[in-house]
C-alpha cells in the first residue's frame, strides 16, 4: 500500500482545482461574468442597490420603520428587475452548473474514499460495512 503525504494530496487537489477551472462550465461563468460587468443595465440597478441598502442600514439604526420598509420594496423591486435580465440569468446558471461539477467532485471523493477504506479493510461495500466491522458483527451488539 502506498502512503501519501498531506503535501502530496494537497497537490494533486491543485491539478484537479486547474482542470475543474478549465472545463466548459467554468469558461461560461467567466464569460457570463464579464457579460454582466460590461451591461451598463446591469450596472446601474446593482449601484442602485447598494445605495438602498445603506439607507436601510441607516433607518434600522434610526428605527424609521415605515421608511425601512419603503425602502426594502425598493430594493426587492429592483432585485426581480435584475433577475429579470437574460444575463444575469445565464450567471445564476452558469453559477449553478459551476457549483453541481464541485458537488459532483466533491461526493466522488468522498464515496470512493470510503470505497477504498472498504475494499481495503476487506469489508462489505453492499452493507457499507468495514472490514473489522464484518469481523465482529456475528458477536457483538451493534450500536
Amino acid at each position: 500500500m502506498t502512503l501519501y503525504s498531506k503535501k502530496d494530496i494537497v497537490q494533486q487537489a491543485r491539478n484537479l482545482a486547474k482542470m475543474i477551472s478549465e472545463t466548459e462550465e467554468v469558461d461560461f461563468f467567466k464569460r457570463a461574468e464579464a457579460q454582466i460587468n460590461e451591461n451598463d443595465k446591469v450596472s446601474a440597478i446593482v449601484n442602485q442597490i447598494k445605495a438602498l441598502q445603506k439607507q436601510a442600514v441607516n433607518l434600522k439604526h434610526y428605527e424609521k420603520h415605515e421608511a425601512l420598509k419603503q425602502v426594502e420594496a425598493k430594493i426587492d423591486a429592483l432585485q426581480e428587475e435584475l433577475e429579470e435580465i437574460p444575463v444575469i440569468q445565464e450567471f445564476r446558471d452558469s453559477q449553478m452548473e459551476v457549483n453541481d461539477l464541485l458537488q459532483l467532485v466533491a461526493n466522488t471523493i468522498s464515496n470512493q474514499v470510503t470505497n477504498e477504506i472498504i475494499t481495503s479493510t476487506g469489508g462489505d461495500l453492499l452493507k457499507g460495512e468495514t472490514g473489522s466491522k464484518v469481523k465482529h458483527s456475528n458477536n457483538s451488539c451493534s450500536f
